[in-house]
């Protein structure tokens, strides 16, 4: 049912894509709303639209007087809880509320909710092929492109929502009927205090969630079964090691559906994604549909028919025996390590971007066994060398270009090029997708022969 914010001063804090939508959802709530943003008017995407709308701009800082004189503050996820005008209205008593709180309250048709610290993208994608597959009208968004707000006040039969840890932080009672934890592993050191504080925010996911409900879950993660052990949830569990479980499991050359006494059994033969990684996010996807009953062959069908993600290990181009991938959404350790898992040596690693505070040593094992080159670029390059010193050849580069031009010199025919950098984009580009889309170009552009 569509809230009424008539006669409430909302802030909200960041003017991302996120508070972008926020803003014009409160207004067509009836809001007045503050805009508020570190960030100058010129270094605002979108500012030129957002001046047509009746709001009061708070850019260039955070004055403080309108976190105080607020009755919310819509939270922007890149925002952290305790930066100085949040710490201010929490201590006032102010709700602080985030965009998957405030639209959820609105949406009655059930959500599966995907969360974990790698492939959260490629497993929504799935869901949301796999149900339009069945006839079903599906939103497919949240983290992973399109906000959740943009669904509201249309029919869905469901929703499938990718969730950070930064979104479920601002969660009150948001309440999923699929609650998924994919796998968890370390991330956003520059924004948790330690990592166990990063596993709790991906907790939040279950904290309104009953025995009625369902958490889909990694029987293979020994952090995600200690961490949800007392959940009071109905489990449903996937193991591509091929544990016996109630739910998914990999055995051979085919998954194996047992739950209420089903024993479903699919050829992982058609499917087109490779890695065991991608195996689990097959098996995570299917769960929902399967539990609603979708037909099985339908199912996978749909996962099967799909290919991947843009620079989710896309491979651009075959040059000189070379294949060269980009991985550019590879931005935390565990995601390299999952992307190397799948490759032969000789590879050349071109990784490096703003630091968010990982344990690079975790990648010492697979560069010493597959890695001839590692070439690292932004602000992690120094860190970066120093704990994996010793691995592989290793060279600082100024820019992506640079690291491009020496992989084209020093790989073999029959190496790999990868982009995965172990770290977000922000020191050198607007987003992953410029710096994936950056590789693309300057790799395309590389002289001779080759499939592109």
């Amino acid at each position: 049912m569509k809230q009424d914010y008539s006669g409430q001063k909302v802030v909200v804090i960041g003017a991302g894509l996120s508070g972008q939508a926020l803003v014009r959802f409160l207004l067509q709530r009836g809001a007045d709303v503050v805009l508020s943003d570190q960030r100058s008017a010129e270094r605002i995407p979108g500012f030129k639209e957002l001046q047509a709308l009746p709001i009061t701009f708070d850019l260039g800082g955070h004055n403080l007087a309108f976190f105080e004189q607020a009755d919310l503050v819509a939270v922007s996820p890149g925002v952290p809880l305790d930066s100085p005008p949040l710490a201010l209205a929490a201590s006032l008593g102010i709700p602080l509320r985030g965009e998957i709180e405030l639209a959820a309250a609105e949406i009655a048709a059930p959500i599966v909710g995907i969360t974990g610290t790698n492939g959260k993208s490629t497993t929504t994608s799935l869901v949301g092929e796999i149900f339009s597959a069945w006839g079903k009208k599906v939103f497919v968004g949240g983290n992973i492109g399109t906000p959740l707000v943009e669904a509201c006040g249309k029919e869905y039969d469901l929703l499938a929502v990718e969730l950070s840890s930064f979104q479920l932080e601002t969660i009150a009672s948001f309440h999923p009927r699929f609650g998924m934890l994919l796998n968890l592993s370390s991330d956003h050191l520059d924004r948790y205090p330690d990592l166990e504080s990063y596993y709790h925010a991906k907790l939040q996911m279950f904290r309104n969630m009953t025995a009625s409900d369902f958490a889909i879950l990694n029987a293979d993660d020994p952090e995600v079964c200690r961490l949800t052990e007392k959940l009071p949830t109905t489990k449903v569990w996937f193991s591509a090691r091929g544990q016996e479980v109630r739910g998914i499991r990999c055995q051979g050359d085919e998954l194996i559906w047992n739950w209420n006494g089903a024993d479903t059994r699919l050829p992982l033969s058609r499917l087109q994604l490779v890695g065991v990684h991608n195996v689990e996010n097959a098996m995570a996807a299917i769960i929902p549909a399967l539990l609603q009953g979708c037909p099985a062959d339908v199912a996978w069908s749909a996962i099967c028919a799909f290919t991947g993600l843009e620079h989710r290990m896309n491979l651009v181009r075959e040059l000189g025996g070379v294949r060269w991938y980009n991985d550019s959404k590879g931005t935390n350790v565990g995601s390299v390590l999952k992307s190397l898992a799948g490759l032969t040596a000789p590879v050349t690693l071109i990784a490096g971007g703003k630091d968010k505070g990982g344990d690079y040593r975790l990648l010492r094992p697979l560069l010493e066994e597959k890695v001839t080159d590692l070439l690292l670029i932004g602000e992690a390059a120094a860190r970066m060398a120093e704990e994996l010193a010793g691995c592989c050849r290793t060279t600082r580069v100024e820019t992506l270009q640079d690291a491009v031009q020496m992989a084209y010199q020093q790989t073999p025919a029959g190496g790999t090029v990868l982009l995965s950098p172990a770290c977000s984009s922000f020191d050198m580009f607007a987003n992953y997708q410029a710096r994936g889309d950056e590789f693309t170009r300057l790799v395309s552009q590389l002289p001779g022969e080759g499939a592109t």
